[in-house]
């Protein structure tokens, strides 16, 4: 095993990773809605494109 100070680094590190992800999970989610309310708007007719 790594001595305690390299440990925590690790931790750390992934720990950055992890809210990372997340973040990028939340703003992936968000474009999809966007994409979405965006082509119901496209297929109802409310929007056209030129």
């Amino acid at each position: 095993m790594p001595p305690e100070p390299e440990q925590k680094a690790i931790s750390d590190v992934l720990r950055d990773i992890d809210i990372e992800i997340i973040e990028l999970e939340a703003r992936k989610l968000k474009a999809a809605q966007l994409k979405q309310g965006m082509m119901q708007q496209l297929l109802t007719g409310k929007i056209r494109l030129t």
